[in-house]
């Protein structure tokens, strides 16, 4: 990979890691168009500039997360600690399919374009439906937070819109739109924070961070950091504004071209 790629890479991973498109798929997409066709490599760089869009969210929210911390310690029962509990609640799906399931999570990742494709069709899908949704100005609760993390369970498929689905299914839910992208947001930190900790445990015996180099993942990673800064605060908007279905235009059609793509 060389630190060109890397850095459009990374601009789209920060851009639509926020954005209802699918960072996943937008990476993989690019992937396949730059020729990278190692599934290790490639993984690696995945992990490591979500790692660095999530450091994105800790800027924006720095606050919430603070406020979040700050109550756990106090070790009483209220309203920011029920909300963390939330948080570690709607991490656990995703938590367990990583465990029981990271050789074949990985495996995903290997340029299927037609795949990401069809994956986007259903994250358009997710998207328009949003119109339809009630509008409810319910709290997140166990219920809702066990389905929201479902949701996010799902999404590890290239194509299924990480904030898109999680938002969606709040939305869905009757969940008031700014707490659905506050907890869509927040609810992210868990898993991505435990996933590249793993990475940098088995990092000194990692041979696909050796053959990546250095230089690739800095650049990615800040590409992808700047962007997810942009993209999170912009998104924060176009969700308060109930704008979300209009991406499911977009979707449609980047999953048509790649399924055409793909196909010939």
């Amino acid at each position: 990979m060389t630190w060109i790629e890397a850095l459009i890479l990374g601009l789209l991973q920060g851009l639509s890691e926020f954005l209802p498109v699918s960072s996943s798929g937008h990476l993989e997409l690019g992937g396949v168009l730059f020729g990278l066709q190692n599934p290790d490599t490639f993984f690696t760089f995945n992990i490591m500039v979500h790692g660095a869009t999530f450091m994105s969210v800790v800027v924006v929210f720095w606050k919430d997360i603070r406020d979040l911390i700050v109550n756990l310690f106090r070790f009483q029962w209220n309203a920011e600690t029920k909300f963390a509990l939330l948080l570690l609640v709607s991490a656990i799906p995703v938590g367990i399919a990583g465990l029981l399931f990271e050789e074949q999570i990985e495996r995903i990742f290997e340029g299927r374009i037609v795949l990401v494709g069809a994956m986007l069709l259903i994250t358009a899908l997710l998207l328009f439906l949003t119109r339809f949704a009630p509008k409810n100005n319910k709290d997140v609760n166990l219920k809702s937070a066990l389905l929201i993390g479902l949701a996010q369970t799902i999404a590890v498929m290239p194509g299924i819109s990480r904030s898109g689905a999680t938002i969606s299914t709040a939305l869905y839910l009757g969940i008031e739109r700014s707490k659905a992208i506050r907890f869509s947001f927040l609810m992210v930190l868990i898993p991505v924070f435990g996933a590249n900790f793993l990475k940098i445990i088995k990092m000194p015996g990692d041979a696909s961070l050796a053959s990546l180099g250095a230089s690739p993942l800095i650049i990615g990673a800040l590409a992808a950091f700047v962007a997810g800064l942009f993209a999170c605060r912009w998104m924060l908007e176009i969700v308060r504004k109930g704008n979300i279905a209009w991406f499911s235009i977009y979707c449609l059609a980047i999953g048509l071209i790649a399924i055409i793509y793909g196909i010939f």
